[in-house]
Protein backbone atom coordinates (compact mmCIF):
# COMPACT_ATOMS: atom_id res chain seq x y z
CA UNK A 1 0.00 0.00 0.00
CA UNK A 2 1.31 3.43 -0.94
CA UNK A 3 2.48 5.55 1.96
CA UNK A 4 0.89 9.00 2.03
CA UNK A 5 3.31 11.76 3.00
CA UNK A 6 2.50 13.18 6.43
CA UNK A 7 2.67 16.94 6.70
CA UNK A 8 3.29 16.89 10.45
CA UNK A 9 6.56 15.03 9.82
CA UNK A 10 7.56 17.35 6.98
CA UNK A 11 7.74 14.40 4.58
CA UNK A 12 8.90 14.97 0.99
CA UNK A 13 10.20 11.73 -0.52
CA UNK A 14 13.12 11.84 -2.93
CA UNK A 15 12.18 10.03 -6.16
CA UNK A 16 14.59 11.26 -8.85
CA UNK A 17 17.04 8.42 -9.59
CA UNK A 18 19.59 10.77 -11.15
CA UNK A 19 19.63 13.03 -8.09
CA UNK A 20 19.89 10.02 -5.78
CA UNK A 21 22.93 8.77 -7.72
CA UNK A 22 24.58 12.20 -7.47
CA UNK A 23 24.00 12.38 -3.73
CA UNK A 24 25.31 8.88 -3.09
CA UNK A 25 28.36 9.63 -5.25
CA UNK A 26 28.99 12.78 -3.21
CA UNK A 27 28.80 10.78 0.01
CA UNK A 28 31.09 8.07 -1.44
CA UNK A 29 30.17 5.33 1.07
CA UNK A 30 32.72 2.54 1.52
CA UNK A 31 32.03 -1.02 2.69
CA UNK A 32 32.00 -1.36 6.46
CA UNK A 33 31.85 2.34 7.31
CA UNK A 34 29.51 3.10 10.25
CA UNK A 35 26.76 5.35 8.91
CA UNK A 36 23.48 6.73 10.21
CA UNK A 37 20.71 7.95 7.92
CA UNK A 38 18.22 10.39 9.41
CA UNK A 39 14.72 10.16 7.97
CA UNK A 40 15.11 7.32 5.45
CA UNK A 41 11.45 7.55 4.45
CA UNK A 42 10.70 5.20 1.55
CA UNK A 43 14.36 4.08 1.40
CA UNK A 44 15.17 5.76 -1.92
CA UNK A 45 18.65 6.62 -0.69
CA UNK A 46 18.76 3.90 1.93
CA UNK A 47 18.97 1.06 -0.56
CA UNK A 48 21.97 2.32 -2.61
CA UNK A 49 23.75 3.22 0.62
CA UNK A 50 23.06 -0.21 2.05
CA UNK A 51 24.36 -1.92 -1.10
CA UNK A 52 27.68 -0.13 -0.73
CA UNK A 53 28.03 -0.28 3.05
CA UNK A 54 26.68 -3.73 3.87
CA UNK A 55 25.03 -2.39 7.05
CA UNK A 56 23.26 0.87 7.90
CA UNK A 57 21.61 2.43 10.94
CA UNK A 58 18.52 4.56 10.26
CA UNK A 59 16.48 6.88 12.47
CA UNK A 60 12.81 7.10 11.54
CA UNK A 61 10.03 8.73 13.56
CA UNK A 62 7.11 7.55 11.41
CA UNK A 63 5.92 4.25 12.91
CA UNK A 64 4.58 2.87 9.62
CA UNK A 65 7.81 3.60 7.75
CA UNK A 66 9.91 2.17 10.57
CA UNK A 67 7.88 -1.05 10.34
CA UNK A 68 8.58 -1.31 6.60
CA UNK A 69 12.28 -0.66 7.09
CA UNK A 70 12.60 -3.47 9.63
CA UNK A 71 11.94 -5.95 6.81
CA UNK A 72 15.48 -5.25 5.58
CA UNK A 73 17.80 -7.48 7.64
CA UNK A 74 20.91 -5.30 7.18
CA UNK A 75 19.24 -2.24 8.65
CA UNK A 76 19.30 -1.26 12.31
CA UNK A 77 16.12 0.78 12.73
CA UNK A 78 15.85 3.31 15.55
CA UNK A 79 12.25 4.49 15.82
CA UNK A 80 12.67 7.84 17.52
CA UNK A 81 12.68 11.61 17.30
CA UNK A 82 16.18 12.46 16.04
CA UNK A 83 16.34 15.41 18.45
CA UNK A 84 16.25 12.91 21.31
CA UNK A 85 18.88 10.51 19.95
CA UNK A 86 22.27 10.45 21.70
CA UNK A 87 24.73 9.81 18.87
CA UNK A 88 27.70 9.70 21.23
CA UNK A 89 26.04 7.01 23.33
CA UNK A 90 25.20 5.03 20.18
CA UNK A 91 28.83 5.17 19.15
CA UNK A 92 29.97 4.06 22.59
CA UNK A 93 27.50 1.16 22.73
CA UNK A 94 28.56 -0.08 19.29
CA UNK A 95 32.29 0.56 19.82
CA UNK A 96 32.36 3.07 16.96
CA UNK A 97 34.86 5.93 16.85
CA UNK A 98 33.24 8.11 14.20
CA UNK A 99 29.83 8.15 12.52
CA UNK A 100 29.11 9.27 9.00
CA UNK A 101 25.67 10.90 9.13
CA UNK A 102 23.41 11.53 6.13
CA UNK A 103 19.79 12.41 5.58
CA UNK A 104 16.97 14.32 3.94
CA UNK A 105 16.14 16.44 6.99
CA UNK A 106 12.61 17.68 7.73
CA UNK A 107 12.82 21.32 6.69
CA UNK A 108 10.65 22.53 9.58
CA UNK A 109 13.19 21.36 12.19
CA UNK A 110 16.44 21.39 10.22
CA UNK A 111 18.14 24.12 12.28
CA UNK A 112 17.39 22.45 15.65
CA UNK A 113 18.81 19.19 14.27
CA UNK A 114 22.00 20.92 13.10
CA UNK A 115 22.49 22.61 16.47
CA UNK A 116 21.72 19.39 18.33
CA UNK A 117 24.39 17.53 16.35
CA UNK A 118 27.01 20.03 17.54
CA UNK A 119 26.79 18.30 20.92
CA UNK A 120 28.18 15.07 19.46
CA UNK A 121 30.53 16.43 16.80
CA UNK A 122 33.46 14.58 18.40
CA UNK A 123 32.01 11.27 17.18
CA UNK A 124 31.24 12.49 13.64
CA UNK A 125 33.46 11.96 10.61
CA UNK A 126 31.24 13.94 8.23
CA UNK A 127 27.63 14.86 7.50
CA UNK A 128 25.73 15.13 4.21
CA UNK A 129 22.26 16.63 4.46
CA UNK A 130 19.48 17.61 2.10
CA UNK A 131 18.09 20.93 3.27
CA UNK A 132 16.16 23.90 2.00
CA UNK A 133 18.42 25.77 -0.44
CA UNK A 134 18.07 28.99 1.53
CA UNK A 135 19.27 27.26 4.70
CA UNK A 136 22.35 25.84 2.96
CA UNK A 137 23.14 29.29 1.55
CA UNK A 138 23.00 30.69 5.09
CA UNK A 139 25.23 27.91 6.37
CA UNK A 140 28.03 28.56 3.85
CA UNK A 141 27.58 32.36 3.60
CA UNK A 142 30.53 34.75 3.74
CA UNK A 143 30.63 37.94 5.85
CA UNK A 144 29.09 41.11 4.45
CA UNK A 145 26.40 39.20 2.57
CA UNK A 146 22.66 39.11 3.27
CA UNK A 147 22.73 35.35 3.95
CA UNK A 148 25.48 35.61 6.58
CA UNK A 149 24.05 35.32 10.07
CA UNK A 150 23.90 33.40 13.33
CA UNK A 151 23.62 30.01 11.59
CA UNK A 152 26.71 30.79 9.47
CA UNK A 153 28.84 31.62 12.51
CA UNK A 154 27.61 28.82 14.77
CA UNK A 155 28.38 26.15 12.18
CA UNK A 156 31.45 27.54 10.43
CA UNK A 157 33.44 27.81 13.67
CA UNK A 158 33.22 24.01 13.95
CA UNK A 159 32.80 22.64 10.40
CA UNK A 160 34.20 23.00 6.93
CA UNK A 161 31.06 23.48 4.84
CA UNK A 162 30.39 22.95 1.15
CA UNK A 163 27.25 23.41 -0.94
CA UNK A 164 27.46 20.20 -2.98
CA UNK A 165 24.32 19.97 -5.11
CA UNK A 166 21.17 21.91 -6.04
CA UNK A 167 17.99 19.81 -6.06
CA UNK A 168 14.78 21.08 -7.72
CA UNK A 169 11.29 20.54 -6.24
CA UNK A 170 10.25 17.99 -8.90
CA UNK A 171 12.83 15.55 -7.54
CA UNK A 172 10.43 14.91 -4.60
CA UNK A 173 6.97 13.51 -4.05
CA UNK A 174 5.16 15.61 -3.02
CA UNK A 175 7.30 18.46 -4.36
CA UNK A 176 8.18 21.10 -1.76
CA UNK A 177 7.51 24.75 -2.52
CA UNK A 178 11.21 25.59 -2.33
CA UNK A 179 14.46 24.52 -3.97
CA UNK A 180 16.68 22.17 -1.99
CA UNK A 181 20.41 21.62 -1.74
CA UNK A 182 22.88 19.09 -0.34
CA UNK A 183 25.52 20.34 2.08
CA UNK A 184 28.72 18.58 3.15
CA UNK A 185 29.82 19.22 6.74
CA UNK A 186 33.27 18.06 7.86
CA UNK A 187 34.26 18.76 11.49
CA UNK A 188 37.49 20.73 11.80
CA UNK A 189 40.38 18.59 13.01
CA UNK A 190 41.68 21.31 15.36
CA UNK A 191 38.68 23.43 16.37
CA UNK A 192 39.13 26.57 18.48
CA UNK A 193 39.16 26.07 22.23
CA UNK A 194 36.22 28.08 23.54
CA UNK A 195 33.11 28.12 25.68
CA UNK A 196 30.39 27.13 23.18
CA UNK A 197 27.53 28.49 25.27
CA UNK A 198 29.32 31.84 25.51
CA UNK A 199 29.89 31.98 21.75
CA UNK A 200 26.26 31.08 21.16
CA UNK A 201 25.06 33.82 23.51
CA UNK A 202 27.18 36.62 22.13
CA UNK A 203 26.41 35.71 18.50
CA UNK A 204 22.69 35.64 19.26
CA UNK A 205 22.93 39.10 20.83
CA UNK A 206 25.00 40.41 17.91
CA UNK A 207 22.45 39.38 15.28
CA UNK A 208 19.40 40.38 17.31
CA UNK A 209 19.50 43.80 15.63
CA UNK A 210 21.41 43.06 12.46
CA UNK A 211 20.38 46.28 10.71
CA UNK A 212 21.97 48.40 13.43
CA UNK A 213 25.59 48.88 14.47
CA UNK A 214 26.78 46.44 17.09
CA UNK A 215 27.09 49.20 19.70
CA UNK A 216 23.29 49.03 20.03
CA UNK A 217 23.26 45.31 20.82
CA UNK A 218 26.49 43.45 21.45
CA UNK A 219 28.28 46.60 22.61
CA UNK A 220 25.78 47.19 25.39
CA UNK A 221 25.84 43.50 26.32
CA UNK A 222 29.64 43.55 26.60
CA UNK A 223 29.51 46.68 28.75
CA UNK A 224 27.05 45.04 31.14
CA UNK A 225 29.41 42.07 31.37
CA UNK A 226 32.33 44.39 32.24
CA UNK A 227 34.26 43.49 29.10
CA UNK A 228 37.42 45.61 28.88
CA UNK A 229 38.71 44.56 25.46
CA UNK A 230 38.89 46.44 22.16
CA UNK A 231 36.31 44.66 20.00
CA UNK A 232 35.06 47.05 17.30
CA UNK A 233 31.32 47.60 17.75
CA UNK A 234 31.14 50.36 15.12
CA UNK A 235 30.02 47.88 12.46
CA UNK A 236 27.11 45.57 11.80
CA UNK A 237 26.98 41.95 12.92
CA UNK A 238 27.16 40.66 9.35
CA UNK A 239 30.49 42.46 8.80
CA UNK A 240 32.31 40.45 11.49
CA UNK A 241 34.11 37.31 10.26
CA UNK A 242 33.62 34.02 12.10
CA UNK A 243 37.19 34.08 13.39
CA UNK A 244 36.63 37.43 15.12
CA UNK A 245 33.54 36.13 16.91
CA UNK A 246 35.62 33.15 18.01
CA UNK A 247 38.43 35.40 19.23
CA UNK A 248 35.95 37.60 21.10
CA UNK A 249 34.52 34.56 22.90
CA UNK A 250 38.03 33.44 23.85
CA UNK A 251 39.08 36.95 24.93
CA UNK A 252 35.85 37.55 26.83
CA UNK A 253 36.38 34.33 28.75
CA UNK A 254 39.85 35.56 29.75
CA UNK A 255 38.60 38.97 30.90
CA UNK A 256 35.60 37.63 32.77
Amino acid sequence: MKHIARKRFGQHFLIDAGVIDQIVSSIAPQAGQPMIEIGPGLAAMTQPLLERLGHLTVIELDRDLAHRLRARPQLQVIEADVLKVDFALLAQNQNIKKWRIVGNLPYNISSPILFNLLDCVEVVQDQHFMLQKEVVERMVAKPSTSAYGRLSVMLQWRYQLENVLLVPPFAFDPPPRVDSAVVRMVPLENPPDLDFSLLSQLVQVAFSQRRKLLRHSLGQWLTRKNYAGSFDVQRRAEEVPVQQYVELAQEFHTFC
